[in-house]
């Protein structure tokens, strides 16, 4: 009962941070550059740090998971390029943003949402301590998952209704997660393995997608300084977990 009732928990917290979003859209910028921040921050202190410690307490192949952040990173810079029409112009090139990227990245950090509750779920399975803990850092962090996902929607000129539907999609995912921890239990050797693909994924959303676009109009010291503050934000938010 416990691990469901804070995972439900972050559905507010995810659906805050989107609500945040829309209502500072005409700071988007702005709010894309802590954005691209906080994503680097969950690859280096959440998704890289797990891959290390399955690596040295059950001896899960670093190689294998340095592989699958590859074939994650460069699966989206694929998917994304087949998606746009690009013109030969380099000065067009930063302009062009498809509603379909959007709709892929929010995807993925739903997915990646999913295995937040699903880590809740396996914390619980662990003890009531490391579920808690566990739980309290998922919940954290999910403000700025919900303000990930508006962000590139609306990046990637989707509209707010379909901005609303992945936000909701997102802030139900963790539920989801915890939920299916009922119904199975995931291998250590798969776990490194979607640590590592989604580490891919995010740190291309963050440092190819985000973060160029940040500064594409309206670069700033105050921007970048936002990005520090979001990878920052995650250390102190994933510090919580230790």
């Amino acid at each position: 009962m416990l691990p469901m009732l804070l995972a439900a928990s972050t559905f507010i917290s995810t659906a805050l941070g989107g609500i945040f979003a829309l209502r500072h859209k005409d700071r988007l910028h702005r709010i894309l550059g802590f954005t691209a921040g906080i994503l680097i921050g969950v690859v280096a202190f959440d998704l890289l740090p797990e891959i290390f410690e399955l690596v040295q307490k059950h001896g899960a192949n670093a190689r294998h998971a340095m592989i699958a952040l590859v074939c994650g990173y460069l699966t989206f810079h694929v998917i994304e390029k087949s998606i746009l029409i690009h013109h030969s112009q380099e000065d067009e090139y930063g302009n062009h943003h498809h509603p379909a990227v959007g709709l892929l990245s929010a995807s993925a950090l739903a997915m990646h949402s999913f295995f937040d509750g699903l880590a809740i779920g396996l914390g619980f399975q662990a003890g009531n301590s490391v579920g808690i803990a566990v739980a309290i850092a998922v919940i954290a962090h999910d403000f700025s998952d919900g303000i990930n996902t508006v962000s590139l929607m609306l990046l990637n000129r989707n509209d707010r209704r379909r901005a609303l539907t992945l936000l909701t999609i997102d802030a139900l995912a963790p539920i989801l997660g915890a939920a299916s921890t009922l119904l199975f239990q995931v291998s250590d050797h798969a776990l490194v393995i979607y640590l590592g693909f989604f580490a891919g994924f995010l740190l291309y959303i963050g440092s190819s997608e985000i973060l160029p676009e940040a500064h594409s109009q309206h670069s700033s010291y105050r921007t970048i300084a936002l990005t520090v503050l979001g990878a920052a934000v995650m250390f102190v938010i994933t510090s919580l977990e230790t």
